[in-house]
């Protein structure tokens, strides 16, 4: 999410990271002031973030929202053990497909059971954190570096695998041409040790307020 920039809630690098892009990329230079005051912040909830991310997996922001919407009204704590007794029935009810109900119910499964070393995250690489994931059911790398983004806060990822994010660099540095992962990751290599950064303002550019995780 985007709120508005202070000493507790913007990351401990965003402006280092700002002030580096705009000085070595054209495009950077130019996105970043128009979002003065907006910065990455995370929702802080662990469950939350990824049973956000699963439920966004392969449709749009609205529909989405739509289906978080009805979720959160049928499970209005949104914790591990409330959405086990909720069942995939009616969460299937929320308009979740069947298969994405078995995954965030195996997700709450494993919160549950105390099954993923939760406090150990922020100590653990981005490598260690996407490998202990991507072993749930129903989270592969762009989910887990979707956490590692809104949750972590980790300032060096670079979702390759997220639509939005190759369809915002074709827009800003090839003229709209469609480009390539590899392309994409050229790209990035400018912005490192800040592509977290880089990402963010590119998905600005196509939506102005960005997606809750």
């Amino acid at each position: 999410m985007a709120e508005k920039k202070s000493p507790s809630s913007a990351p401990s690098y965003w402006e280092q990271a700002c002030k580096e892009l705009t000085r070595c990329d054209r495009v950077m230079r130019r996105l970043i002031p128009q979002y003065e005051g907006l910065c990455l912040v995370s929702r802080g909830d662990p469950f939350v973030t990824l049973a956000r991310s699963i439920v966004g997996q392969q449709i749009s922001i609205k529909a989405a929202d739509t289906v978080w919407s009805r979720l959160l009204a049928a499970c209005p704590s949104l914790a591990p053990k409330t959405v086990l007794k909720t069942g995939p029935e009616k969460l299937a009810q929320c308009g979740l497909s069947k298969r994405k109900a078995e995954y965030i119910l195996d997700l709450a499964g494993h919160f549950d059971a105390g099954a993923l070393d939760i406090t150990r995250w922020p100590e653990m690489s981005d490598d260690e954190v996407i490998a202990q994931l991507t072993a749930i059911r129903g989270i592969g790398r762009w989910t887990a570096e979707m956490f590692l983004i809104f949750n972590l806060l980790r300032p060096n990822i670079m979702p390759l695998d997220d639509l939005g994010l190759l369809k915002a660099i074709s827009l800003h540095y090839f003229s709209g041409e469609p480009v390539s992962r590899s392309e994409a990751r050229e790209v990035s290599a400018n912005w490192e040790p800040w592509r977290t950064v880089g990402t963010w303002y590119l998905w600005r550019s196509l939506d102005p307020v960005p997606v809750e995780y």
